[in-house]
């Protein structure tokens, strides 16, 4: 531990206690002593500046219809980051870019009409997977339309190249023109072996965004990756309803750069389909793959499809704003999470809109709930606080990406950060669930904090799913900045783990990604604002403290960040 103590400050009870007594000698010294001590844990809490109820106004209107599903680069867009910037305007935040409460965020929206997936054998058609229900495609090239023909499959496992494992998938095979197949999420989940990877937490190389990265610098032409539902950590359903319609992607120099054609998913019923037309057994597949030596396979199968593109280039909005902070302004403690959502599908019957009241109405409350709090507390933080709403985290965490490579404020000089995400609405919890465990000395300071709450600090509940690389705080831990995402955990105070963990998963099935995810005057918030409470006292103490946080020895961001520093 490299964390320094708080330099001694008055609390506020000290503070109109001398003023009162007009600073005499009447005070003993241990009176006195005792009124100019440190703060204690306990003073970092906001108490009574966090509003339940307009926390609630907050996600309610978000989450409403009217916001149209929050969708980058739509109506509905341009509701949510004016509601947002009238919020922090209103009390009295600096803008965060300049005299603008915006970062404009380059994106080009693509939506796709797809061919089916057709899979010959000696030329003849043998498989056939519609759009929708067995596979979707899409594509990030920027280009009218994209095609396969006849492109060979190669089973490449994992699609893993990671030295530092000793792990190639792709030894010894050209992939130029072919199509690579892969499994989801990494070997050490597949075998739950604590030595092989990271056991069962998923690690980037288990991240769908990875493998198609992969097969693109393997000189693939196409990537099809294999779904299952409890490596990937969600249904097909989500599948289709986050790859399907407008896919938005940061305009870059180079249109083509780093893409293969296609990028696909398919069902795990077509792709046991696919491995018995091959010859192949797809579970010996799949346990060969996750042995090491694992080699690639020729299917002996090609795939065939085509795509057209409807293309759109327009700015979509961050929105940020900042409490400049006393003695140590230019320095940087950042609250981070997405505004955006998944939009409306016209095709749906029934409900169209995906409303997104936890994924991430809920996040966004927090920030304005957040920074309701900092505005109206009794003296400013030493650092300055940086209240950052992010853009197209659904499309894969563009919005924070395009922060990270553009940042307003110097990384160097952002000394931490909390990213809020799909915040717990199931009521209080005895302890708080860190994504991406034993990463940075912020969880020194969440611990000490959550002791005050009488709560303790656990590893998140299923690593397996990957949480530190799916939320906007990764785009920032990899250029150094540390960053906690933490949540309630699932050990409920009513009703235990059990209760918390079929409340998880009912809310996985059922909403998730879905237009059911909407608000509910039912919500018992009492966790999340015990939640907000915690990332308000780590925040504030952090804000107020000497000393840098630190990265923990053995993580892979901690040489970035000691690069940073010495620049």
């Amino acid at each position: 531990m490299t964390i320094t103590r708080f330099v001694p400050v008055f609390s506020i009870l000290a503070v109109g206690a001398l003023t009162l007594s007009g600073c005499d000698n009447t005070n003993g010294p241990d009176e006195l002593a005792a009124k100019t001590a440190p703060p204690s844990s306990t003073d970092h809490f906001p108490g009574e500046r966090l509003s339940e109820q307009r926390y609630r106004e907050h996600v309610r209107t978000l989450a409403s219809d009217e916001f149209e599903g929050r969708a980058p680069s739509s109506p509905g867009e341009e509701k949510t980051v004016a509601y947002i910037a009238k919020v922090f305007e209103s009390l009295g935040l600096a803008p965060g870019n300049g005299d603008s409460y915006f970062q404009d965020v380059p994106l080009v929206t693509m939506t796709a009409t797809s061919k089916p997936i057709q899979i010959r054998q000696d030329g003849e058609v043998i498989q056939t997977m519609e759009i929708g229900p067995d596979a979707v495609t899409w594509t990030k090239r920027v280009t009218d339309s994209v095609s396969l023909s006849n492109s060979e499959l190669v089973f490449v496992g994992y699609g893993i190249v990671a030295p530092e494992y000793g792990w190639n998938d792709y030894a010894g095979v050209d992939m130029n023109g072919k199509t690579a197949v892969i499994m989801v999420n990494d070997p050490g989940f597949a075998t739950q072996d604590p030595e092989l990877f990271r056991g069962n937490a998923m690690t980037y190389y288990g991240r769908w965004t990875y493998k198609y990265e992969e097969a693109a610098r393997q000189g693939a032409a196409g990537a099809i990756i294999l779904h299952e539902t409890w490596p990937a950590s969600y249904p097909w359903a989500v599948v289709q309803g986050s790859w399907t319609g407008p896919q938005h992607d940061l305009v870059t120099a180079d249109k083509n750069a780093g893409r293969v054609k296609i990028e696909s998913w398919i069902s795990v019923e077509q792709a046991r389909q696919l491995f018995s037309n091959a010859g192949l057994d797809y579970a010996a597949e799949k346990t060969a793959a996750a042995t090491r030596g694992f080699v690639p396979k020729a299917m002996g199968l090609t795939a065939s499809t085509s795509l057209t593109n409807d293309i759109s280039v327009a700015d979509s909005k961050n929105v940020l704003a900042v409490l400049p902070g006393t003695d140590q302004a230019d320095e940087y403690f950042v609250f981070s999470g997405h505004w955006d959502h998944l939009g409306k599908d016209p095709s749906l019957e029934g409900d169209q809109i995906y409303n997104g009241a936890v994924d991430n109405a809920t996040g966004t409350a927090g920030l304005l709930a957040l920074a309701e709090a900092f505005t109206n507390a009794p003296t400013k933080p030493s650092r300055s606080i940086l209240f950052l709403a992010v853009t197209a985290e659904e499309s894969g965490l563009l919005g924070s990406k395009h922060y990270g490579e553009n940042p307003v404020f110097p990384l160097a000089r952002t000394i931490g950060g909390v990213n809020m995400d799909a915040l717990s609405v199931q009521g209080r919890s005895k302890d708080v669930a860190v994504v991406g465990y034993g990463a940075s000395e912020l969880e020194d300071i969440l611990r000490e904090m959550a002791e005050v709450q009488e709560r303790v600090i656990v590893p998140e509940p299923s690593p397996e799913r990957g949480g530190f690389y799916r939320s906007d705080h990764f785009n920032l831990a990899k250029v150094g900045v540390p960053m906690l995402y933490a949540k309630s955990g699932n050990d409920l105070r009513e009703g235990g783990r059990a209760a918390g963990s079929a409340l998880v998963s009912d809310y996985i099935a059922k909403r998730y990604h879905k237009p059911s995810d909407e608000y509910s005057e039912d919500w018992d918030l009492t966790g999340t604002m015990e939640d907000l409470a915690l990332f308000y006292a780590v925040a504030d103490k952090v804000a107020n403290m000497p000393g840098m946080i630190e990265w923990y020895d053995g993580t892979e961001f901690k040489a970035i960040r000691e690069k940073s520093l010495a620049n």
